[in-house]
């Protein structure tokens, strides 16, 4: 049993103040302030953009489903577009993520493997999309190549860190009977991560719709270039319009991935 000194300075101890911690917090909060000066924020132009969005919102109702074809196409475009994108990244996703896994392959392949993966990570799709929108033109195809890479950047790395995660018993139990490298991977790596990838694959499917919209303001296809088209022409309600039938395609893509996620969980 300890005495009541003894047990005075453990109690202090425990609950002894962290200087250094303190001090991060308070150079944090410094920084916080000074960027905040750099980049002129104040409450003047918060104030004019509130009042400059009312506007812009008042001009937006009700809105303009007259031109419902125009808007469907653009929809099914970026639906297209998010679709083979996910299946291809997927697809090269996976030999990806089983070279970059550790505790299945050696250093000298998992080191580039890893490094290509940050590579597609480095930059947002949007980015990626002017890229080839350079390279191969305007389209649908840009767009694609764009959220393929995006893709690999996400689920493969996901993919990699899913399969670090299993236990090595169940492989080396496979590896045991003198089965080839294919059937470890099917019978013994497979089985445990099955769920999980259908998962990241449901979600990089949402993820996919929802940047569908936004690579095609650059010309890469799909609803987006419907959208900064409208905006251009100041047709804000028909804007309006466009931003519902993104909201609702989105939520319909959130309940069918999570029925999805379900089935396999």
């Amino acid at each position: 049993m300890l005495s009541p000194s003894k047990h005075g300075r453990e109690a202090r101890r425990a609950f002894e103040a962290n200087w250094l911690a303190r001090l991060g917090w308070l150079a944090l909060a410094a920084y916080v302030f000074y960027a905040g000066s750099l980049l002129d924020l104040n409450w003047e132009r918060l104030l004019l953009g509130l009042d400059n969005a009312g506007r812009l919102f008042g001009r937006m109702f009700p809105p303009d489903y007259s031109r419902w074809e125009l808007l469907l196409k653009g929809m099914m475009e970026s639906l297209e577009i998010a679709v083979l994108a996910s299946f291809f990244g997927i697809a090269v996703s996976l030999p990806v993520g089983l070279l970059a896994s550790r505790n299945m392959m050696p250093a000298w392949l998992t080191w580039p493997a890893r490094m290509l993966i940050a590579l597609c990570r480095s930059f947002h799709p949007v980015i990626v999309s002017i890229l080839f929108v350079k390279a191969v033109g305007f389209g649908a195809l840009a767009g694609i190549l764009a959220l393929v890479v995006a893709s690999i950047g996400f689920i493969a790395k996901l993919f990699a860190e899913a399969i670090e995660e299993i236990s090595l018993k169940q492989v080396e139990a496979v590896r045991s009977t003198g089965a080839s490298m294919p059937n470890v991977l099917i019978f013994g790596v497979l089985p445990q991560v099955l769920a999980r990838f259908i998962g990241f694959a449901a979600y990089q499917l949402d993820s996919n719709l929802r940047n569908s919209t936004m690579v095609g303001i650059v010309g890469a296809g799909g609803i987006g270039g419907t959208l900064f088209a409208a905006f251009q022409r100041f047709d804000y309600d028909f804007v309006l319009a466009i931003l519902i039938a993104i909201i609702v395609t989105i939520m319909i893509g959130e309940i069918l991935s999570a029925r999805l996620r379900a089935v396999f969980q």
